[in-house]
């Protein structure tokens, strides 16, 4: 008898990593950059979070090009690096769909600010915005 982790088992390169998440209403909150992992019980690491933003995306990038944006982003952040628990996500298709709101989220302020103050400005951007 084999010892199966509990849940769904997936490709997480092609079905979760660099997927968009959307927010219970549809909305784009972010892509998912990376991933934490913990050990169950019986041994067998499941996914805990979705990590979110530029210091998770330095990781995966790697070399002196992933250095070089990790260090540009701790130096600028001042919060910790921003996730969402694998348990608020309620479907896994062409995108991430998790069942709190963007508000609620709150995992990038910097492409928060980035999409009200830049973004925002650029024409025919509104519609697309929040």
């Amino acid at each position: 008898m084999t010892n199966k982790p509990p849940g769904r088992v997936i490709d997480l390169d092609l079905h979760l990593l660099d997927r968009q998440v959307v927010d219970r209403d549809g909305k784009f909150v972010c892509k998912v950059d990376d991933l934490e992992f913990e050990r169950g019980e019986n041994g067998a690491l499941y996914v805990a979070k979705i990590l979110v933003g530029p210091r998770a995306r330095a990781q995966r990038v790697g070399g002196r090009i992933g250095v070089w944006i990790r260090s540009i982003a701790e130096r600028l952040a001042t919060e910790p690096m921003p996730t969402i628990d694998i348990a608020s996500v309620i479907e896994i298709g062409s995108d991430v769909k998790v069942a709190a709101s963007r508000d609620e989220l709150d995992v990038d302020p910097l492409e928060d600010w980035v999409r009200d103050h830049i973004v925002s400005r650029v024409p025919g951007s509104r519609h697309a915005s929040k």
